[in-house]
C-alpha cells in the first residue's frame, strides 16, 4: 500500500526529472539560442522535428554531458554534451539522427560528444536504418585534447565500416572545420545551405597567414562553393527548411540497408506509355546541343500536380554529366546520362568522378542503373591528360564493370571510342542495350575517321576540301550508325524513339532479380 511519504518521495523524483529533462532542452540557455537565431539557423532541436515525422523523436542519451575538467571544463555542464541523438520516422521508415548543437559550447566535439554519435551509428548499423547527421560545430573542443582527435578517430571508423551497409547523409548547417569535415567526407551524402554552412580543412584566417591571400568564408567553403568548385556537397539549398526537405525526398529513393531494395512507389503513370515527340528534343545534327533534362522528365515516371519526377545529386558539379534518382513503374533507379549542353557531354576528370561514385553507391544500395548516353569521348588537353583523366576514367570502367545490379543502356545519338565502353556497354556488363536510330557507335567520329583512313586518297585528290565531306558521309553511312553494333550483338535492338519508356521498363523488370556470382576476394582495388 502506497504511503503519504511514498507519494512525496516520488513526486519529489519526478519534479527532479522533469527539471532536468527541461534544462537539457534549453540547450545552451536563451542568449545563446537567440544568437543561433540571429544567425539565421535553427536550433539542433528545431531541425530534428523538422526533419522526422512530428511526434516520432525518441531522444538517447540526453543526460551524458562532458566529464573533462581541464582548463576550467569542471565548472561547466555541458547540456547533453553539445549533440542531440536519437531516433524516429521519415514517411513513416526508421531512421537515426544526430544533430550537433552550437549553442552548447559551440556544439564542439568532446569524448562523450563523440561517443553519443558512436552510439547511435552502431545501433542504426544494428537495425538496418539510414543514419542522418546534422553539422554545426566549431570542431573538436580543445579542452579534451587527445580525447577529442579519438573521438574524430572513432567516427571516422564507423563512417568507413558502415559504408555499404547502411545509407549516410549529412547536413552541415553552420561552420565544419578542419578533422571535422572528414566525417561527412566520409559519408554517401551532404547537403549545405547557401550563407549559413561551411566546410574546408584551413579557415581564411590561416590561408591568410600561410598564404597571404584574403578570402571569405563563403568564398572558400560557403555551399555554392563546396557543390561546384569541389564536388563535396551534393546539394546545395536555399534555407534549412528546404534542405531538410530534400533529405527526406531523397531517402524516399533509397533502401533502409543494403539488405532489402528501395521500396516501390506507384505514381500513376503507366508503363505503357508512349511519346511520339520524345524524338524531337534531340536534333539530327550530332553537334547541336540539346537538354537531357528535357528526355528524363519523359522518360520516367511523372508525378501528378507537375512535380519534378527526379532527384538530381550534385547538380552544379560536373555539368557535363548528370547523376539523378528517378522511377520506373515504380522502381526506384539511378541514371547517368551526359548532359549536351555543357562541354558537349564529354567525360572529364570532375563527371569520372561524379559518375563513379554514384555507380558504387547505387550498386551497393540494389538500385537499377538506366544509362543515357550522348558522349563524344573524353575531354583532351595537357591539363586532363596531367591532372589524371586515364586514372579517373578507369573508375567509371571499374564501377560499371564492378556493379551487379540490373545495368540499362540507351545511346541517344553518339558513343566514340573508349567513353562507349566508359558509359557501360554489353562488354562491361549491361543487360540490355538499345540504340536510337541517330546513334553513331564508332571508334571516333566520322570527321577524325574519314581524315584518318582517306588520308591519302585526300592527299592524291585534286580538291581535298570538297572530297572530305563525301568521304566523311562514306564512314557515316557505313560505320557510324547502330545497325553494325546490331548484327555484331554489341547492341540488342534500334528502337523508335516513341517506345523508350515501354522498352526500358520491360528490361529492367527482366533483370530485376538477377544474381551474378563474382571471384572470391577480400576486395578490389579502386584506381586512385
Amino acid at each position: 500500500m502506497t504511503t503519504n511519504e511514498d507519494k512525496r518521495i516520488k513526486k519529489k523524483l519526478l519534479a527532479e526529472l522533469q527539471k532536468r529533462r527541461q534544462k537539457v532542452e534549453e540547450m545552451g540557455g536563451s542568449e545563446n539560442v537567440e544568437k543561433q537565431r540571429k544567425r539565421g539557423k535553427l536550433t539542433a532541436r528545431e531541425r530534428i522535428e523538422k526533419l522526422l515525422d512530428e511526434g516520432t523523436f525518441c531522444e538517447i542519451g540526453m543526460f551524458a554531458t562532458n566529464r573533462g575538467t581541464a582548463f576550467g571544463m569542471d565548472r561547466i555542464q555541458v547540456p547533453a554534451d553539445g549533440v542531440i541523438t536519437g531516433y524516429g520516422k521519415i514517411d513513416g521508415r526508421k531512421v537515426y539522427v544526430h544533430a550537433q548543437d552550437f549553442t552548447s559550447i559551440g556544439g564542439t566535439l568532446s569524448e562523450i560528444h563523440a561517443a553519443k554519435i558512436c552510439r547511435i551509428m552502431d545501433s542504426a548499423a544494428r537495425a538496418g536504418c539510414p543514419i542522418i547527421g546534422i553539422n554545426d560545430s566549431g570542431g573538436a573542443r580543445i579542452q579534451d585534447g587527445v580525447d577529442a582527435l579519438s573521438g574524430y578517430g572513432q567516427l571516422f571508423y564507423r563512417n568507413s565500416i558502415y559504408s555499404g551497409v547502411i545509407p549516410q547523409i549529412c547536413a552541415i548547417l553552420g561552420p565544419c572545420a578542419g578533422g571535422g569535415v572528414y566525417s561527412p567526407a566520409l559519408m554517401d551524402f551532404i547537403f549545405m545551405v547557401k550563407d549559413i554552412s561551411y566546410a574546408y580543412i584551413t579557415g581564411p584566417q590561416v590561408v591568410k597567414a600561410i598564404m597571404g591571400e584574403e578570402i571569405s568564408h563563403e568564398e572558400l567553403g560557403g555551399a555554392i562553393v563546396a557543390q561546384k568548385k569541389a564536388g563535396v556537397a551534393c546539394r546545395s539549398e536555399n534555407s534549412e527548411e528546404e534542405c531538410l526537405q530534400s533529405i527526406r525526398e531523397l531517402l524516399s529513393y533509397l533502401p533502409s540497408s543494403y539488405r532489402e531494395p528501395p521500396e516501390r512507389v506507384d505514381w500513376g503513370d503507366k508503363p505503357t506509355r508512349t511519346d511520339t515527340t520524345l524524338f524531337d528534343i534531340v536534333p539530327a545534327n550530332p553537334s547541336r546541343p540539346y537538354d537531357m533534362h528535357k528526355v528524363i522528365e519523359r522518360v520516367f515516371d511523372q508525378r501528378q500536380g507537375g512535380k519534378k519526377n527526379y532527384f538530381e545529386v550534385f547538380p552544379l558539379f560536373a555539368t557535363n554529366i548528370i547523376t539523378c534518382f528517378a522511377r520506373l513503374n515504380g522502381w526506384s533507379v539511378g541514371t547517368i546520362a551526359q548532359q549536351p549542353m555543357s562541354k558537349a557531354g564529354v567525360l572529364d576528370i570532375d563527371a569520372c568522378d561524379k559518375a563513379s561514385r554514384f555507380i558504387r553507391f547505387c550498386d551497393a544500395f540494389n538500385i537499377p542503373l538506366v544509362n543515357l548516353v550522348d558522349v563524344p569521348g573524353y575531354l583532351p588537353g595537357t591539363e586532363q591528360e596531367w591532372g589524371g583523366i586515364i586514372r579517373h576514367g578507369a573508375k567509371m570502367l571499374y564501377a560499371y564493370s564492378e556493379a551487379t545490379v540490373p545495368k540499362i543502356t540507351l545511346t541517344i545519338r553518339k558513343a566514340y571510342g573508349g567513353s562507349y565502353l566508359g558509359m557501360c556497354s554489353k562488354d562491361l556488363g549491361a543487360d540490355a542495350v538499345f540504340c536510337w536510330p541517330t546513334t553513331e557507335l564508332a571508334v571516333m567520329g566520322p570527321e577524325g575517321a574519314a581524315a584518318i583512313i582517306f588520308r591519302k586518297e585526300l592527299e592524291k585528290a585534286d580538291d581535298p576540301d570538297k572530297l572530305l565531306p563525301e568521304k566523311i558521309k562514306e564512314y557515316r553511312d557505313t560505320f557510324a550508325n547502330p545497325y553494325r553494333a546490331a548484327e555484331h550483338l554489341h547492341i540488342d535492338d534500334v528502337i523508335d524513339p516513341a517506345e523508350t519508356r515501354p522498352r526500358l521498363i520491360k528490361a529492367l523488370e527482366m533483370a530485376i532479380n538477377k544474381t551474378e556470382q563474382r571471384p572470391e576476394k577480400k576486395h578490389g582495388i579502386m584506381p586512385t
